[in-house]
Order: C-alpha cells, then structure tokens, then sequence
C-alpha cells in the first residue's frame, strides 16, 4: 500500500499540485489504510439536550442591534460551490440552475445568493464580503455570473479560492485510478472539510483580518435559507465561542443526516455522521427522541482561533475521514470501482476548545439535492422577496416522490414541467408514478397520486390532482 500511496503523490506532483494538497491526501490515505472503521459507539457519547442549545428565537428580543450589526460588519460571508448537481444529471456548476422567477427575471441560485449579499449590505450599510470556494470545475461559469451582476462589487477582496483536488482510488488496490475515456474523472475533491486548508494556502484569512474581518459564515451554495443574519452573528460574537454550528429539529426527512454529540472521553462537542454510526446504534441514531438536532452544515468561525489551529497542524486538520464508495464514471455502474476520500467541514468542531451549537428554524435550512427538492423550491409554496428571502408560511413541505426514471433529470424534469410545477398550496404529499406531463394552472391537493399507466400522459390545463389522480369536473349524484 505505501508503493500505492507513492504512485498517487507523484501523480499529483506530476499535475503540480500544492504540497499542502498532498500533504491533506496523504493524511486521510494513511487513515483509510489503516483500515479503522471510525466507529463512535452510542456509549461513548452524550446526546445534545434542548437545554444545551439556545434557539434563535429565545435571543432576538434581546439581542441588542448595535452588538448584532457589529458583529455582521465583522463577518465574510463563504459559500461552498463545488459542486456540479451530476446526481441531477447537470454538467455545470449546480448554483447556475434556475430557481425561480423574480419580477420576471429567472433567477439562479448564484442570482439569489448575490441579491441576499447586495442587500444585506445595503440595509445594513456594510463592506459584508462574499468568497465562493469553487471547484477547478465550476470556477468560470460561477465568475462569469458573479462579474455579469452589475449590482455586485468587491475589488480588495478575492471573491474565490479555489479547492483541491486529489486521485480517486481504485477500491481493491489502492492505486490511483486510469480512466483513458475520461481522464478528469481521475480526480475528486476531498470532501468539503477540504475548506480549511484551500483558506490557509490561499492566504485569504490574513486579507480578511486586514479589513476589519474577524467571523466567517461558511454555508452551501445550494442551501438559499443560509442568509446573512445579523441576530446570529451578535449571538457568535457574544458568546466568544471559536466555532458555532447552526442545527435544526429533526424531521423524517432528516434522519439520515449527521447529529453532533458530547464525546465522553474528551468532553468536547462532535460531530457524528451516519457512516460513523454502528450498525449496532443505527436505531439509537436515528431516534429523534435522543438525537432531537441535526447539522444544517451553516457554520460560524472566529478567525483568528482558525488561523491558530491550522498553524499548529501545519494548514491540514486531522479530521475524520469519510470513504465514499462510487464507480470512476458516476453515470456508469459498470466501470471501475473506487474510493474517494472525504473529509467534512463540520467535524472541525471537536478540535476547538469553545465550540457550540444555536437552534435555527427550517427557513435556515432550504437544501436542493433532487429535483425533488426543487420541485418544492419552484412552487407556489414560496416567495420570494425583495431581500432575496426564499419565504414561506411554516417551512414544513409536503413528502415528495417523482419516478426517478422520468423526473431524476434536470432536463428531463424540465420537459414535463414546461409551465412551471403545479401549485403545492393544499399538497399533503405528492406522488408520481410514470411519464406525465403537465399543463398551465394544475393543482394538487391532500395526498395528490397520479399512477403509471404504461404510456406518456398528461395533465390539462387548470385540473386538480387528488389522492384518487385527476379529479372529475363534475358533481358526482
């Protein structure tokens, strides 16, 4: 394995990569050979308690605005944008995927997260910098937008870094992988835990500190709830914590994401996903009557405990790592299986003295992973506002589930939907089964079902959708 591990350094200095960049992969290659499982045991740990976690709406009567809008001055605003959607069948960046309209104006989520950004510091009246860590995939097209906004201006500060990249692994060897066809699907990035060494390389945090910058809220580009909240930020600055997670109530929905948990050895807060969870514990683990918060991945960091902490380990945190187990070609089941080694942004917690975690509500926590996801985002269900506020009434969605062999597209998605999504107002849930396409003004209402019948169908103009299909237009004797 140590010959292995070589072939992939020299492939990667071959490409020229950083040393900081190699240094990262060794780490987690090392750990990924050591073969340890990463198991943390239900016994080891102390699930968070509401009593632990204050709830944003517990502190904004008392958050004083002048602390608040101090604290949002002091801030720089990090999205993560990586990632290109490919399990929504897109080619590009993810964050240039129309959401929705404004003012008749289609809107992108990078659209969005800039309109948040441009308004904020409007109302606010701050220098609020954005920093897109993008992949060396989604660079241009996410510049080329960010530069075509004419609202939007930042000169001294970068408005990008860059992440790494490393080689996937072939699973049963551990070399680096060959794929002649397509050779960038060679490489993958390391997880977005990867954060923290592209902020020490770049140089970034010594320019933030040079502007008055002392917090960084760090989010995903795909998440449009993950706004610029002054009330937040007063509540991190107040409380002199150097890393601060925002976590939610658990739903169905999220029961298969990662929870934070006292680690009984260290005492420390922890973050533990459900590929470190015991097939022994997964009941426990997934109980929300014990584990009642999850991680919305909305992290808050003082600066200059960052700085401190990457300088003792030399830019590359020993966090856990996470083996992700795909084929070469995502698309094709048949091609060679591999590994990629991960590592996530919010297992950081544990390595801060003074972290702590702030209940949010759901209008914190919007992501799009499925166009499931977007189905909802694109519906009636929201408005958006003027501030660029992806608003809704309670923020609890109806269950969706679209036939994957038609809807799991983006394009094929498009297609069926091609005057917008029907309105989801009355929607308890919402199931499609087969190729249906669907016309202007549809509506569904309670438990809305529509069954394969074997052929492409559709839905006409105005019809309401019900838990018996396409509902009769008339009165029935």
């Amino acid at each position: 394995m140590e010959d292995n591990l070589q072939l992939c350094i020299a492939k990667m200095r071959d490409n020229n990569f950083s040393d900081t960049a190699i240094l990262q992969f060794e780490r987690m290659y090392k750990v990924w050979q050591a073969d340890d499982a990463g198991w943390m045991r239900e016994e080891d740990v102390t699930p968070l308690k509401p009593e632990d976690v204050p709830a944003v709406s517990d502190i904004y009567d008392s958050m004083s605005s002048h602390v608040a809008h101090t604290a949002l001055a002091k801030t720089a605003i990090l999205k993560l944008n990586g990632g290109l959607g490919t399990s929504m069948g897109l080619d590009g960046p993810k964050s240039l995927l129309p959401v929705r309209r404004h003012k008749a104006r289609r809107m992108r989520f990078i659209d969005i997260i800039l309109g948040q950004v441009i308004s904020t510091r409007a109302h606010h009246k701050i220098q609020l910098p954005l920093i897109l860590m993008n992949s060396f995939r989604t660079s241009k097209d996410s510049l080329n937008a960010v530069h075509h906004n004419r609202r939007f201006h930042q000169a001294e500060i970068p408005v990008e870094i860059v992440q790494h990249q490393q080689p996937k692994i072939i699973a049963h060897s551990g070399k680096p992988v060959t794929f002649n066809v397509n050779p960038e699907l060679e490489w993958c990035p390391p997880g977005h835990g990867d954060v923290y060494s592209t902020l020490w390389e770049s140089g970034i945090l010594d320019v933030l500190q040079s502007h008055g910058i002392e917090y960084i809220f760090i989010s995903n580009s795909d998440n449009l709830g993950a706004r610029p909240s002054s009330i937040i930020a007063g509540h991190f600055a107040k409380s002199k914590a150097d890393f601060m997670v925002e976590v939610s109530k658990k739903t169905v929905a999220d029961r298969k994401g990662g929870h934070f948990v006292i680690n009984n050895e260290t005492g420390r807060l922890t973050l533990r996903e459900m590929s470190q969870v015991h097939p022994d514990d997964k009941a426990e683990a997934l109980d929300d009557t014990i584990h009642p918060y999850f991680n919305t991945n909305n992290i808050w960091i003082r600066i200059s405990a960052l700085k401190k902490l990457l300088k003792k380990y030399d830019g590359v945190l020993p966090l856990p790592v996470i083996r992700n187990n795909k084929t070469v070609d995502p698309t094709d089941s048949s091609s060679a299986h591999i590994v990629q080694l991960e590592t996530a942004m919010g297992a950081a917690i544990s390595l801060f003295e003074n972290s702590t975690c702030i209940e949010v509500n759901r209008s914190r926590f919007l992501p799009v992973k499925t166009t499931e996801d977007l189905f909802i985002l694109r519906s009636d269900r929201f408005h958006l506002t003027d501030a660029f506020e992806m608003e809704d009434g309670n923020y609890v969605f109806p269950d969706v589930s679209l036939d994957q062999r038609y809807y799991k597209n983006i394009q094929d998605f498009d297609e069926r939907f091609p005057y917008g999504v029907p309105s989801l107002a009355a929607a308890a849930s919402v199931t499609i089964e087969g190729d249906w396409t669907f016309g202007q003004n549809t509506h569904c209402f309670g438990k809305a079902y529509l069954e394969d019948l074997g052929q492409p169908s559709y839905v006409p103009n105005g019809e309401y959708i019900g838990h018996q299909g396409i509902e009769p237009n008339e009165w029935l004797h």
